[in-house]
């Protein structure tokens, strides 16, 4: 009877730890990069935010493989991301590039902060809108640029153009316009592949056997020119959504 009792004994509490503390390297990965940022070291700010998107990763797959999933940490998940991959990134663009837009005159160097604005409040609406539909939606598309795709384009950018010699203010018109369109992309109705299964039952979490391949050459790459390749990869993986939205408008049957 007492071995039974031990048999039936809950999960210790403290487990659920483990995928939190995944999520607060996260979140510090997103603060560091504001304070890096702010005293201008942009490639340690950009290399956090690839810290901050590799650990968001990992988080829900290590609560999913504990059974540790809970709506605290789905909570607190969503904060952290609103951290790493909305605020950190605008603030990483803006005191790299946006804020050299006052060079232009008063009314630019507002433009400059609120184009910044306008990432960080489109990644909120964006973590707001995945949250109110996790559960409806197919799991193999996301609806809207992802936050950590979005923040990864924004860093990459800063960080290969920061590496070849270019100065923030040189490129804040271009700066601007990535800025614009990362955030827009992440608000729109445009779907993005997840790279998941069929999104129902034991094969939602399956990746493709082609995404594996791709993600393979891609860390091959990384050692060779780490900002380059990754500006490379988020700039086709933002420019795949839109690209497919056209190709299917072109091959829908036209109305009777």
């Amino acid at each position: 009877m007492m071995e039974s009792t031990e048999t039936a004994r809950p999960r210790a509490r403290g487990i659920y730890l483990l995928p939190n503390l995944f999520t607060t390297g996260g979140l510090f990965g997103g603060f560091f990069a504001i304070i890096a940022a702010s005293q201008g070291k942009f490639e340690h700010a950009c290399v956090a935010i690839f810290i901050a998107a590799i650990l968001d990763g990992v988080d829900g797959r290590v609560a999913r493989m504990t059974n540790t999933q809970s709506e605290f940490g789905v909570q607190y998940d969503s904060l952290a991301d609103l951290v790493s991959f909305g605020m950190a990134p605008s603030l990483v663009m803006y005191h790299w590039a946006l804020s050299a837009m006052k060079l232009d005159g008063a009314v630019f160097g507002k433009i400059g902060w609120l184009v910044a604005f306008l990432y960080a409040a489109c990644a909120a609406l964006r973590l707001a809108r995945f949250n109110s539909q996790v559960g409806q939606v197919d799991k193999r598309w996301f609806i809207g640029l992802a936050s950590p795709a979005a923040a990864g384009l924004m860093a990459s950018f800063v960080w290969t153009f920061d590496d070849l010699g270019f100065s923030g203010s040189e490129m804040r018109y271009a700066a601007a316009g990535v800025t614009i369109v990362a955030g827009l992309l992440m608000v729109s109705r445009v779907r993005y592949n997840s790279f998941k299964g069929s999104g129902q039952g034991p094969r939602a979490e399956r990746v493709p056997f082609v995404a594996m391949l791709i993600a393979v050459a891609v860390l091959i790459a990384l050692w060779i020119d780490p900002p380059r390749v990754l500006l490379a990869a988020t700039t086709l993986y933002a420019l795949s959504g839109p690209v497919l939205w056209i190709r299917r408008r072109r091959i829908a049957p036209e109305p009777a």
